[in-house]
C-alpha cells in the first residue's frame, strides 16, 4: 500500500535518525543528560552546519559543548564508528527502495527577492544569474524518486 503522506517533516526525520542511533550504539553518559541528548545535538549541529557549542546553547536543557566533547573524547576510532553509523542508517532504507534503480527528479524554483534579507531570511536566499532585476532569490526545491520501471512506462506514453 502506498502512503498518502508524501513527505517527512524535519522532526520526523530527526526522530528516525535518533531512534536508529540509540538502537545501534551505546555511548556511556553521565550527569544530567543521556545518550539521546548527545546524539540530538550532534545530528542537529551536523545537519545545519553549526558548532556543537552553539547547537547546545540553542536547545533548552541540553548539556554544554564541553560535556559533549568530553564524551566524544572517549571514542578511539572515528572511521570505524562512521562506517557503523552508515550501515545502521542504510539498514533503515525500505527494501523496495534499496533493491532497484531509481531516477531522481529535482524541481528548483527561484522566486525573485528584492532588498536586504534579515538574519532569519539569509539562509533561504540563493544568489544566481540576474533575472527580473535581481540576483537574489528565495529558493524552494522538491525531490522525488521514480522507480526505473515507472519511468520507462512514463517515457513510453509521453
Amino acid at each position: 500500500m502506498i502512503s498518502e503522506k508524501l513527505a517527512l517533516t524535519d522532526q520526523e526525520t530527526l526522530d528516525e535518525v535518533l531512534d536508529c542511533l540509540t538502537e545501534n550504539f551505546t555511548i556511556q553518559t553521565q550527569g544530567a543528560f543521556n545518550q539521546k541528548n548527545l546524539f540530538e545535538i550532534l545530528v542537529r549541529a551536523a545537519s545545519i552546519g553549526d558548532s556543537i557549542e552553539n547547537t547546545s546553547k540553542i536547545l533548552n536543557q541540553s548539556p554544554s559543548g564541553n560535556d559533549i566533547r568530553y564524551h566524544l573524547d572517549k571514542i578511539n576510532n572515528f572511521e570505524q564508528l562512521e562506517s557503523q553509523i552508515n550501515q545502521a542508517l542504510k539498514s533503515r532504507i525500505p527494501h523496495r527502495i534499496k533493491k532497484g534503480r531509481h531516477k531522481i527528479a529535482i524541481d528548483l524554483n527561484l522566486i525573485p527577492y528584492y532588498g536586504q534579507p534579515d538574519e532569519n531570511e539569509k539562509e533561504y536566499i540563493y544568489r544566481s544569474e540576474a533575472k527580473l532585476g535581481t540576483c537574489s532569490f528565495y529558493a524552494k526545491s522538491a525531490t522525488g524518486s521514480i522507480p526505473v520501471a515507472s519511468f520507462a512506462l512514463t517515457q513510453l506514453y509521453t
